[in-house]
């Protein structure tokens, strides 16, 4: 397999085999995290990350991914670069992207809904970015997808049904209920990792349910292709307002807040009408009660958490909880992943 050059914008655009070798290798990464076999792949290559919006595990596990991969992963923020917009004058996304490509081995984008008009311009321009470039281009989270979210989730839950820590066994996965559920919350947050939650659990043959108020529809596209997906692997997708019912039988929850189809106005992402809307809204915190319900499921969520908002402390540190877990995956599928589109492995 060859996927040297690729660009990942979403799981969804990745064939199930090329995912299966990403994560496959990601796993052994975890397992001999300083071998030398991994060591050099990225000796003296450097990866550019652009960051639209600040992050904490992002930032750290994408430079510690170069690091530990011999290469080495560059700061750059717009303030800092001269660009074009559509109010002020400079370089174009074609001039940028052809530049960047004679210096860099790969360029991460981050953008999310507070910097964008509306819904989807931030993953517009990332393949913006992609269709000019010369190297792999990858979304680092924007207001769409987060496949690198996804990638970890997946695997930190077939680590928990399968064989434990670097162990994960994606069969065990099969038939499985994974309940996606809206959540109270005080961040007003984008669709892309429950998007792509959706996606890489019905890719891998998960039973979905998503749990959410009137109101608070998911991207219609992004639906029909998980729709799609479990119909393809002979599994079952449900969408309900019921946030107690959902809980039956489930094996993994994923509890988070997201904003609702009307959160932009004017090209303008309206936070606090968004936030006084969520916090109106009742029954739809995650609590042991609601687990309780479920069969023995664990806890999932990509962080940041706003406890006591989306789910109790209780739950979020309980003994079910898979958070520290899947947050540590994102090192190990990041550099997987880079070094199968950027390195030599």
């Amino acid at each position: 397999m060859d996927l040297y050059g690729r660009d990942l914008i979403t799981t969804q655009e990745w064939d199930k085999w090329e995912l299966e070798e990403a994560l496959d290798l990601a796993a052994r990464m975890k397992r001999d995290r300083f071998s030398p076999e991994f060591t050099s792949v990225l000796e003296h290559k450097t990866f550019f990350m652009f960051f639209y919006n600040p992050s904490v595990r992002t930032r750290q596990s994408f430079e510690c991914a170069a690091t530990e991969l011999g290469g080495h992963a560059q700061f750059l923020e717009p303030k800092a670069m001269r660009l074009k917009t559509a109010t002020t004058a400079g370089e174009t996304v074609e001039d940028a992207a052809r530049v960047m490509s004679r210096y860099a081995a790969g360029l991460g984008i981050r953008i999310l809904e507070d910097k964008v008009p509306y819904y989807g311009a931030g993953c517009e321009l990332i393949r913006e970015y992609a269709h000019w470039a010369d190297i792999p281009v990858s979304s680092m989270a924007d207001d769409r997808f987060h496949p690198f979210q996804g990638l970890a989730d997946i695997m930190g839950w077939a680590e928990w049904y399968g064989g434990g820590p670097g162990r994960p066994d994606y069969r065990a996965l099969e038939g499985k209920k994974m309940v996606l559920t809206w959540a109270q919350g005080a961040l007003a947050r984008s669709w892309c990792s429950v998007q792509e939650a959706l996606l890489i659990a019905s890719r891998f043959g998960m039973n979905v349910t998503v749990a959410r108020p009137d109101g608070y529809d998911l991207d219609p596209e992004v639906i029909a292709w998980t729709r799609q997906n479990c119909e393809e692997n002979g599994t079952t997708f449900e969408v309900t307002n019921d946030p107690l019912a959902s809980m039956d039988g489930a094996h993994v929850v994923y509890a988070r807040n997201w904003m609702s189809p009307n959160a932009y106005q004017d090209g303008e992402f309206k936070k606090q009408q968004e936030v006084e809307r969520s916090l109106k809204i009742s029954g739809w915190r995650l609590d042991a009660v609601k687990m309780g319900r479920t069969d023995n499921a664990i806890f999932t969520h990509p962080m940041p958490v706003d406890r006591s908002n989306e789910v109790t402390d209780e739950v979020a540190s309980g003994p079910r909880s898979a958070i520290y877990d899947i947050a540590e995956n994102r090192l190990h599928v990041q550099k997987a992943v880079m070094a199968l589109t950027m390195g030599n492995i």
